[in-house]
């Protein structure tokens, strides 16, 4: 009986338990969100965001192009983008790769670079 007094008490002080659990197996993917990556380092604020419908993390890699021709890596912008797909863009000044992920949570994250 005292049992059952106690385990009442519980439901009783603690309303949203049930609400708790549903909400630990909701994370998400989490993606890196950045407006200037360079090396390691972002020169703006660092945060993240989390997909939603439709979206994936995104990675806008800019090269600028040297007189030869060839691509020097720039900077990189990092979020989260919706309908996103792998592309490059050429110009006659810069190239930007964009590159699109939703594997893993912080998979935009360039390597390499």
């Amino acid at each position: 009986m005292f049992a059952l007094f106690v385990l009442g008490m519980f439901f009783l002080f603690c309303p949203y338990w049930g609400n708790l659990q549903d909400h630990e197996g909701d994370v998400g993917i989490m993606c890196y969100k950045c407006e200037k990556y360079h090396l390691g380092l972002c020169y703006d604020v660092m945060s993240s965001c989390k997909l939603k419908h439709s979206q994936s993390c995104a990675s806008e890699n800019v090269y600028i192009l040297t007189r030869k021709g060839q691509s020097m890596y720039h900077y990189s912008r990092l979020s989260c983008m919706t309908n996103c797909e792998d592309i490059n863009f050429l110009s006659f000044e810069k190239r930007t790769e964009l590159l699109c992920c939703k594997h893993s949570s912080y998979c935009n994250l360039p390597m390499g670079l």
